[in-house]
């Protein structure tokens, strides 16, 4: 039963999942992992069922399709990206035992030097965004450009740029926290996000081949802590996240550049610094986050945005910074998972809570359906995403994130995270 399934029968579980349904949203896969939405209240909540509907070419009858876009990020650095394919062999693929090897692709953001005569990479590699648009009357809907720009030299800092690791939700992919991930890159940091495959809903691979979601059916209960499929997937996950640390460590000294990939962008040789490395991701992608911290000790600080628990940090905890962020109604009072991980959470911790948000706002969904509502009614968009203001939304988690990371990766402490902002009252810290 899909979650759309779901919603026609009239049942609505805690925890429900998309991984089939309807066009891009169906693709995307995004885990409903941590809680509901609350009605929201005045100017947040006026745009909740708001759609771009397609406008007619004035004199030829045909619909103009509307043009998604992503907020521009508020760093000064410009982006530069590339996709790169990496192939584990020390492993077999925990979903198919079958392949000898397990592959992922990744997603490298970096500040630039200079964009020109560098195209804008799109948000989604061409087979995967042609599985997303599948259910949508062709023409009415042009999924956005990324702001980063294929290839472009990197802009050096002496000793190194910062780097974040992102992990995405369970049957989500590398693209669903663009938004995020940019911004960051805008102010200094350089960013991994890692397609985690057959457990994200599809991956492209050099060549065109796409690999789909393949972890589970029915999907896993996410309520249920020693749930096996997602202790079985955080583990595979953050096997995943060290590996591409690893890869990461060989390229920055100019080694094993990856099958395809004859050079690296300029200037990138020694431009990472790995004495200083973050990981953050969404639902699932959250509790690989504590996962790959309690793995691997190079690992400095992570954040959860809104995702359930699993595996062996809930018992052991985590002694480096970490930071719980949450939609609104999800917390430790609710989450079995969170509860028992706060009290062995033994460095600097933090718990904030987004007021007017769901599970799905913190992903790239919180900006574009608003923009076109891609076939869903407008109480599942609201459930999804909330009634917060979808830019407002993105802008608060962009501020709270970077202020985490300068603190914890680059020695600069902000009074943002010292308690409520008369400036940000959506953000709710919990005791």
């Amino acid at each position: 039963m899909t979650r759309f399934d779901q919603y026609r029968a009239g049942s609505r579980p805690r925890f429900p999942v998309l991984l089939s349904g309807a066009a891009l949203v169906s693709a995307l896969g995004l885990v409903l992992a941590a809680g509901t939405a609350t009605a929201g209240t005045g100017p947040a909540a006026q745009g909740s069922s708001a759609e771009a509907s397609p406008a007619v070419q004035q004199g030829t009858g045909q619909v103009k399709p509307v043009r998604l876009t992503l907020p521009e990020p508020t760093g000064p650095h410009r982006i530069g990206t590339l996709a790169l394919h990496l192939v584990d062999h020390s492993r077999r693929d925990p979903w198919k035992p079958a392949k000898a090897a397990r592959e992922l692709m990744v997603q490298l953001w970096y500040p630039a030097r200079s964009v020109t005569g560098h195209p804008r990479a799109p948000w989604l590699s061409p087979g995967v965004a042609a599985l997303q648009l599948r259910g949508l009357p062709t023409g009415t809907v042009r999924l956005p450009d990324s702001h980063g720009h294929l290839g472009a030299p990197v802009d050096r800092l002496r000793g190194g740029r910062a780097v974040v690791l992102f992990s995405h939700g369970f049957g989500a992919d590398r693209a669903s926290g663009t938004a995020l991930v940019e911004d960051l890159v805008s102010h200094g940091y350089v960013v991994a996000a890692i397609d985690h495959t057959y457990d994200a809903g599809a991956v492209e691979f050099p060549g065109g081949r796409v690999e789909t979601h393949a972890a589970s059916s029915p999907p896993p209960d996410f309520d249920d802590p020693e749930n096996p499929v997602a202790t079985k997937a955080v583990a595979a996950r953050q096997a995943d996240v060290r590996f591409v640390l690893d890869r990461l460590g060989a390229l920055n000294r100019g080694q094993h550049v990856p099958p395809g990939r004859r050079t690296l962008p300029e200037g990138f040789k020694g431009a990472l610094d790995l004495s200083r490395v973050g990981v953050f991701g969404h639902s699932l992608g959250g509790a690989t986050s504590a996962a790959a911290m309690h793995a691997d000790a190079r690992i400095r600080a992570g954040v959860n945005l809104d995702g359930a628990m699993f595996g062996p940090v809930l018992r052991t905890g985590l002694d480096r910074p970490f930071l719980l962020v949450g939609s609104s109604g999800h917390g430790r009072d609710n989450d079995r998972s969170w509860a028992a991980l706060w009290p062995r959470l033994r460095g600097w911790r933090l718990q904030l809570q987004l007021q007017g948000s769901a599970h799905s706002s913190f992903t790239d969904l919180q900006v574009l359906l608003r923009q076109h509502s891609l076939g869903l009614p407008p109480e599942q968009i609201d459930e999804m995403i909330g009634t917060i203001d979808g830019p407002r939304s993105v802008l608060i988690q962009r501020i709270y994130l970077r202020a985490f990371f300068d603190r914890h990766l680059l020695g600069s402490p902000s009074r943002l995270l010292a308690g409520p902002s008369p400036r940000w009252p959506e953000m709710r810290f919990v005791p």
